[in-house]
């Protein structure tokens, strides 16, 4: 019996006849797997088992978040795995065995990043190290998390970023993010580098390697899923539009429930992913097919990244975008019937 849930509840879910139409839209391991293989295509599969088949030099940006090293089920009486917590080294050599032969699939213009805790930072730092040349570390603040009595609540993650040569393509006008101005500055009674609304006062500021404006999803938001460890979709479209042109191809070899390749398919970008329960990969073919008619990405919009709590303001900046435009194509219409009469 397909279990039911509460109106308000928007977490995925699959019905019997979905899971069958969409265990036939993936892609399964082939000796060779050419572009045609992989390109906006989900891999069910082992990626230890693929890795010496997978195309070379493909991919513009690298997305990969894998286990941390924690003690962590990952659906295991489905088809998934569990991943056990060991020690710092034996982590190092888990890293070791997929991370070079990752990396021979970008291009060499490519850029990537990897995810992890503070547990594992620092074994991520070094086989970024030793296989690409380190850019920075991003850390996001994560709103849940549970307490402790005996330590500081683990509130934070890092993502490593990295490329493989000095050319390398990042755009940061994409990834501005419109935050509240608190102080406002004036030059000559002006507003300097920041614009004055009815709705406060603004600035657009280049992005810092510390996010506070994300949401965790959580089962009021379309994109959640069942998934124990789902990163947000603002949060991996930061990365796309900074580090992978548009029309370029995204990999993420621990897709999980999909968010990378359903954010780059939102921001008009190829993508391929790579996971190894079927379940997992049926809730990504289910996203990649809403995101057909739904592009939004909450916290994204008008072409820029907003602080978090902003929702009516930007659905009356919308609004306002949208009457605009109303109006001037109303005027050229007027215009051209004038000049035709």
């Amino acid at each position: 019996m397909e279990k039911e849930q509460a109106p308000r509840n928007r977490t995925l879910t699959l019905t019997n006849a979905e899971r069958q139409k969409y265990k036939d839209r993936l892609v399964h391991a082939v000796d060779n797997l050419s572009l045609s293989h992989v390109v906006n295509k989900t891999l069910c599969g082992n990626l230890l088992a693929v890795l010496d088949n997978l195309p070379k030099g493909f991919a513009d940006l690298l997305i990969i978040d894998p286990p941390y090293n924690l003690d962590k089920d990952f659906d295991s009486k489905n088809g998934g795995f569990k991943f056990s917590k060991t020690n710092d080294e034996a982590y190092l050599i888990y890293l070791e065995s997929w991370f070079p032969k990752i990396i021979e699939t970008l291009k060499p213009t490519g850029s990537v990043y990897i995810c992890g805790d503070w547990k594992s930072t620092f074994c991520l730092y070094q086989i970024m190290r030793d296989y690409t040349i380190v850019r920075n570390r991003i850390t996001w603040q994560r709103e849940k998390g549970r307490g402790a009595k005996a330590n500081w609540k683990n509130s934070s993650e890092d993502i490593w970023f990295g490329t493989i040569s000095e050319e390398f393509y990042f755009d940061v006008e994409a990834v501005k993010q419109k935050r509240r101005v608190i102080a406002p500055y004036r030059e000559a009674g002006k507003p300097k580098d920041w614009e004055e609304t009815k709705d406060g006062n603004f600035r657009l500021t280049c992005p810092s390697n510390f996010w506070d404006d994300i949401s965790i999803p959580y089962w009021s938001m379309p994109e959640n899923t069942g998934h124990p460890t789902q990163k947000p979709e603002k949060l991996i479209a930061k990365l796309i539009l900074a580090s992978c042109p548009e029309n370029g191809i995204v990999f993420d070899p621990f897709l999980g429930s999909g968010t990378t390749s359903v954010a780059a398919k939102k921001l008009n970008r190829q993508y391929f992913g790579i996971e190894m329960n079927e379940e997992y990969c049926c809730w990504a073919e289910k996203r990649l097919e809403l995101a057909n008619a739904d592009k939004d990405i909450q916290g994204y919009s008008s072409g820029v990244f907003w602080e978090r709590n902003t929702l009516n303001l930007q659905l009356m900046e919308t609004k306002q975008k949208t009457k605009k435009k109303t109006l001037v194509e109303n005027i050229d219409l007027f215009s051209s019937v004038a000049v035709s009469s």
